[in-house]
C-alpha cells in the first residue's frame, strides 16, 4: 500500500482518481489546488506518490512539481492535464516527473501510470 497525495482542482477528477486508487489499495489523501497540496505535505511529509492537475488556482502543477522534487525528493510526480500546450511545458520536467497523462483518462491508465511512477521512483532511490 502506498500512500499517495492528488492535488486537482475539479472536484469531480480528485474523487475519480481518490476512488480508483482506493480501490487498488492505496492510502489517498487529496488537496484542493497546489497550495492545499503544499499545507499537506507540511503537516506529512510520507508520501511516495504526488499525482497533480497542471493548470490549478493560486499554485499551478509545475510550480508544485518543482518545490515538491526539491524538498521531498523520494516523492514520485505524476501529472495530469487536459490542455496539450500545458502537457508541452511540463514536458521540461522530464527529470523530475514520471509522466504527463492526458485527460480524459480510464481507471485502468491512472492506476496503472502511478504504479509506473511508484515503482519507477523505487529504483531511482536505490
Amino acid at each position: 500500500m502506498a500512500r499517495v497525495l492528488i492535488a486537482e482542482d475539479d472536484g469531480a477528477v480528485r474523487e475519480f482518481v481518490r476512488r480508483a486508487l482506493v480501490h487498488g489499495g492505496h492510502d489517498v489523501a487529496t488537496a484542493n489546488d497546489g497550495l492545499d497540496a503544499l499545507d499537506t505535505l507540511d503537516v506529512d511529509e510520507n508520501f511516495d506518490l504526488l499525482i497533480t492537475d497542471i493548470v490549478m488556482p493560486g499554485m499551478d502543477g509545475i510550480a508544485l512539481a518543482l518545490k515538491v522534487a526539491k524538498e521531498h525528493p523520494k516523492t514520485a510526480i505524476l501529472m495530469m492535464t487536459g490542455y496539450a500546450a500545458e502537457r508541452q511545458r511540463a514536458h521540461n520536467l522530464e527529470e523530475l516527473i514520471h509522466e504527463v497523462i492526458a485527460k480524459p483518462f480510464s481507471l485502468k491508465q491512472i492506476c496503472d501510470a502511478a504504479e509506473d511512477a511508484m515503482s519507477q521512483q523505487s529504483r531511482r532511490m536505490h
